[in-house]
């Protein structure tokens, strides 16, 4: 299970520099590719809008 972001990302790129498999990548908001993502939740843990969680 991926975790995803949602639309209150705010594209502040913190998670970005977490992800010890680059899944994350720009844009209007983040993305996380579910492809590359391990569930490991760092991103999560650093998102300041809380806009990450696991994919349900």
């Amino acid at each position: 299970m991926a975790y995803k972001i949602s639309d209150s990302c705010v594209a502040c790129g913190t998670c970005i520099d977490e992800c010890p498999v680059e899944a994350i990548s720009a844009g209007d908001i983040m993305v996380i590719d579910p492809s590359k993502c391990i569930d490991c939740g760092t991103c999560a843990g650093v998102c300041p809008s809380e806009a990450i969680a696991p994919e349900e």
